[in-house]
């Protein structure tokens, strides 16, 4: 059995590298590995970026120029559990700036086509709350919300 965890490999259309630098900037605990080229005869141009190891929030990853046979869908996406708003509005923000794309319900797609869902570390608690008409309230919130706003689910949770 794989005692070491997963790497998570992202199939990009020669963005691999810049994706990389992007994500190392937004996360702590980030850095980029070794980087492969393509060799003379290759089905991309030789010399061009084909692999990138690199780490973002402690989580390997692998970024692979592959080709355009393949795109990203909200079908697989990475949650970021954030303790407050501050930390909300921080990652929104990074992952939609440039051509990013904010979603329903604290999903959005950030430049590259990547699903993210931005959300609070205490959602989870609150929508299986042994109250349903808590839980109600909070689901019935965070639906009509693009970016969560945490003070809002508080208060749908209170009964506010």
């Amino acid at each position: 059995m794989a005692t070491d965890g997963f790497t998570t490999c992202l199939w990009y259309d020669g963005q691999a590298e810049e994706a990389a630098h992007f994500y190392v900037s937004i996360f702590k605990n980030s850095s980029i590995g070794e980087i492969a080229r393509y060799p003379e005869g290759a089905l991309q141009p030789a010399g061009s970026v084909m692999t990138v190891e690199f780490t973002a929030n402690g989580h390997k990853f692998l970024g692979l120029n592959g080709g355009p046979e393949f795109k990203f869908t909200e079908a697989t996406s990475f949650m970021i559990f954030c303790e407050n708003q501050e930390e909300i509005d921080y990652y929104w923000t990074k992952l939609t700036e440039n051509g990013g794309e904010p979603g329903p319900c604290g999903w959005l797609k950030d430049r590259f086509g990547v699903s993210w869902q931005v959300v609070p570390d205490r959602l989870q608690a609150m929508i299986t709350d042994p109250d349903p008409a808590k839980a109600a309230r909070v689901t019935a919130a965070f639906m009509a919300m693009s970016k969560f706003d945490i003070a809002a689910l508080d208060k749908a949770y209170a009964g506010e």
